[in-house]
């Protein structure tokens, strides 16, 4: 991993930048876009402001870089998912997925997608916007899944797969609400069980 040198008096300051994005990622997971503060988010990381600037760029880049991260080490659950052999495999794997990242390990509870895309001001609706485009990517992936199913008999001609996908995109995004709210894993797995339970059969 490349390692940062920060503009600073006297010695210049070393820092490895993944060790850092992971620690922006954090304050970004529990506070949110704009609950993240440049002091918050550099006290984390434990750099500089000017280091900072000069390695991830401002605050927006470096968000989106941390939205990276959390794709690329907290969301491939997704992948696995859509890879199950039927249209309830995907589901189950996608609702555990999702329970594991969110009220597992030290991880903060909840959804980093679900906390920023909460925004009032006009610089936050771009980061909204773009949390937004990043999850219709996803739904689009799923929608295209159920397509797959249903042609294959998997589903019943009578289930609207862009539906499915929504209601399922739904079912996590509540989970994360409550999951951030201190919910017990306990009643988030009985959701889990019940939208399975009812899941369409031909």
């Amino acid at each position: 991993m490349k390692i940062c040198s920060a503009p600073a008096r006297g010695r210049p300051r070393e820092f490895d930048p993944e060790t850092a994005l992971a620690a922006a990622l954090e304050v970004f997971w529990r506070r949110g876009y704009e609950g993240a503060s440049l002091a918050e988010l550099t006290d984390a990381m434990g750099i500089t402001k000017p280091s900072l600037y000069a390695c991830f760029g401002n605050k927006e880049a470096l968000f989106r870089k941390a939205l990276d991260l959390y794709e690329r080490d907290k969301l491939c659950y997704v992948q696995t998912a859509l890879d199950a052999p039927t249209a309830k495999g995907v589901a189950d794997r996608l609702l555990r997925g999702a329970l594991a990242i969110q009220t597992g390990g030290d991880d903060p509870r909840g959804c980093m997608g679900v906390v920023a895309s909460v925004g009032g001001t006009t610089h936050a609706e771009c980061i909204r916007d773009e949390v937004l485009a990043r999850r219709a990517s996803s739904d689009r992936a799923m929608v295209e899944r159920f397509e797959r199913a249903q042609k294959e008999g998997d589903l019943p001609a009578g289930v609207e797969p862009q539906a499915l996908a929504c209601y399922l995109s739904t079912v996590v995004q509540g989970m994360a609400v409550q999951a951030g709210a201190g919910v017990p894993v306990e009643r988030l797995e009985q959701l889990i069980d019940t939208t399975l339970a009812m899941w369409p059969s031909r």
